[in-house]
């Protein structure tokens, strides 16, 4: 049992309702009883993040759509559990979705995990959609900061001289500032104009 499974199960214990149903979805090795589960009317959300996280980790791209849903969940850790069972599932579709997600203004408190997905999925869509969302948050009072600070940090894990133009602009941002500095460098930019930047 890999650390992810052990935190979702660990998480799911105290949210199911049924425990032979929790232990049983667990326990199967039937793809075909965990694809039913996603298609089944009725059936709890925890009882669905089990098949689909289990299915998505096997390679089952049955579970891509349910995934999907949870990787822009509001409860922060069913976002994580998708994130990492979309990883493996290694589904061409993923990084679409994760740039439609982290992209879209309207879900933005919500947009943390498909932006680091973003960066560990290291797709064409990456660059361009964690750009993009930052251009929108670099607002001193945005309260989305750690949304932005993720897509700092991608995007210096992702060293694309296309990300040049914004990193510059975040370096102002007080909480930005740094993180963005370290990005640059990573693009050969140094630390020399972070610090004319700053008047020092």
């Amino acid at each position: 049992m890999d650390e992810e499974f052990r935190s979702l199960t660990d998480r799911l214990a105290h949210e199911a309702a049924d425990p032979d149903v929790f232990h049983q979805l667990l326990a199967t090795e039937d793809d075909e009883e965990l694809a039913g589960v996603l298609v089944e009317r009725e059936r709890p959300l925890w009882a669905r993040e089990i098949a689909a996280f289990r299915l998505g980790c096997r390679g089952d791209r049955r579970a891509f759509e349910a995934l999907v849903l949870l990787l822009n969940h509001r409860d922060p850790e069913r976002c994580v559990s998708a994130a990492h069972a979309l990883l493996l599932l290694g589904d061409p579709r993923t990084p679409r979705a994760a740039a439609a997600l982290a992209t879209n203004t309207l879900r933005t408190a919500y947009a943390l995990h498909p932006v680091r997905l973003l960066t560990a999925l290291r797709a064409p869509e990456s660059v361009p959609a964690l750009v993009a969302t930052l251009d929108r948050l670099l607002s001193p009072a945005e309260p989305h900061w750690r949304v932005a600070l993720a897509c700092v940090e991608g995007l210096g894990t992702l060293g694309d001289d296309r990300a040049r133009q914004v990193l510059e602009a975040a370096l102002p941002h007080p909480r930005l500032g740094t993180a963005a500095a370290e990005a640059l460098s990573r693009l050969g930019w140094g630390e020399r104009a972070y610090v004319s930047r700053q008047g020092l």
